[in-house]
């Protein structure tokens, strides 16, 4: 591999705080802001943008921010990138006269120990960052966190984010960043090389691959040596899932329906054999960052990765991720096309802190295009903003910006089933890998998972 120095300095670096929790359970879940990098993003343009929503943005192009001094909290946890959030907290205090202090609190289970504890002491910070999805229900929102759900700025929040920060109906929670998601990252340069179009399908991806792989390339790029990126094909499979089965995650959550028995939960493990021909001979040998520099050179065609893989590419390689493209995992209908949606952590507003007014104003303001520029100018999105209307920055990945912009704009979006149950096996990253190497078969693998998963549902008191 022709890894540049640089590489393996940050190597080192990431390693230590990979996005081993992308897609994990409660217990080793991190967020993927950690691995995040500020972004080079010199002369762009902080002025708010018209956003196509022009009454609910008439109040920023004005310049009509409610200007009222006032000092609110805000508690954050370690894994969400510090530049972008605190750029919009200057500003505000700039625009709207409300200085935040931020706390920041540690993660992982202690972290949601530290938040519950807080909330139940009345304790909480005026502005609380956490989990968005499965998640939120632990933390007793009700009761908790202010209803944001008629208020009319509330309205410029995509429908797909929406259903991870409502519970029974009420909407809760803004955006900390942007979203990611699950695709398959593909070198530009290859593909124009051999003459290929982006696939629709599941066996039009498969073409692809034969068509690289009679030529000699490495039609897969396979980082088996960091086990947890053995779960991106299954994982960011789930849209497919969704649409052939709507309600799965209910019935899943219920233990109604299962992975080994269903037609829909299956073929994701069929996939995940699928790839095995393809993988580059020292896949199991091959990490994270190795991967990320095989598809930026196109040592190899195709990667499963999170977007967020975007940034780590950004940081080695500058604007030469843009020979980086992606698209979202195909399934069998050409007209069916979407994409799995990983949500960022939310900020909710803490009800009881005595100051809802001055917490309403300034999630306001940061779901407005005048802050978004701002994160933005900060740190470059690892895809689209759960904001509509909002248009990305001209600097953004070219992956963000063309490829995945498309499948929020077409609201060909779905969650993660992680956001909508927590019921999920810890398992997930072995038995992948076992599939992937050709050691299972997609039945066991399948059978496998839901065994595990039964597990984790006996620990949240589900009758399977």
């Amino acid at each position: 591999m022709k890894r540049r120095t640089i590489a393996l300095m940050v190597a080192a670096a990431v390693a230590a705080g990979s996005m081993t929790g992308c897609g994990s359970s409660k217990t080793e879940q991190t967020n993927p802001e950690t691995e995040q990098t500020t972004a080079k993003a010199e002369g762009k343009d902080t002025e708010a943008e018209t956003s196509g929503e022009g009454e609910t943005e008439a109040k920023a192009e004005d310049g009509q921010w409610e200007y009222k001094e006032a000092t609110l909290t805000a508690s954050i946890g370690t894994d969400l990138a510090p530049a972008g959030y605190q750029a919009v907290f200057d500003l505000a205090e700039e625009k709207l006269g409300i200085h935040v202090e931020v706390e920041v609190r540690g993660g992982g289970d202690n972290g949601d120990a530290i938040i519950k504890t807080r909330l139940a002491s009345g304790d909480m910070a005026d502005l609380c960052g956490t989990n968005s999805g499965a998640l939120l229900s632990a933390l007793n929102p009700a009761e908790y966190f202010i209803d944001i759900t008629n208020e009319d700025w509330a309205d410029r929040l995509d429908d797909t984010y929406k259903q991870a920060v409502t519970i029974d109906g009420v909407v809760y929670g803004i955006p900390t960043s942007s979203a990611k998601g699950g695709v398959i990252l593909y070198n530009k340069n290859v593909y124009e090389k051999y003459n290929l179009e982006v696939p629709k399908t599941w066996d039009e991806f498969l073409h692809n691959c034969d068509v690289l792989k009679e030529a000699g390339e490495v039609a897969l790029i396979g980082s088996y040596a960091d086990q947890w990126t053995t779960q991106f094909p299954f994982l960011g499979d789930y849209y497919n899932v969704m649409v052939k089965e709507p309600d799965f995650a209910e019935k899943f959550e219920k233990g109604e329906i299962k992975f080994a028995t269903n037609e829909a939960g299956l073929r994701s493990w069929e996939k995940l054999a699928d790839t095995t021909p393809y993988y580059n001979d020292d896949y199991m040998a091959t990490t994270y960052n190795d991967a990320c520099d095989m598809i930026v050179t196109g040592e190899g065609a195709h990667y499963f990765s999170s977007s967020q893989a975007l940034s780590n590419i950004y940081e080695l390689y500058g604007d030469e991720v843009n020979n980086v493209r992606a698209f979202a995992i195909p399934g069998d209908d050409p007209e069916e096309q979407g994409l799995t949606v990983w949500e960022p952590s939310s900020w909710y507003g803490n009800k009881n802190s005595g100051k809802v007014d001055d917490i309403k104003r300034l999630m306001e303001f940061m779901i407005s295009d005048e802050a978004l520029d701002v994160y933005t100018a900060a740190l470059l999105p690892e895809g689209p903003y759960c904001v509509k209307g909002y248009k990305l920055p001209d600097n953004a990945y070219d992956a963000v910006k063309f490829d995945l912009q498309q499948y929020f704009d077409s609201g060909k979006t779905g969650l993660a089933l992680e956001f909508i149950t927590p019921v999920k096996g810890a398992d997930c990253p072995a038995i992948c890998q076992e599939l992937g190497t050709g050691q299972t078969t997609p039945e066991e693998a399948a059978a496998a998972y839901d065994e595990d998963c039964k597990k984790q549902a006996a620990q949240l008191g589900l009758d399977w």
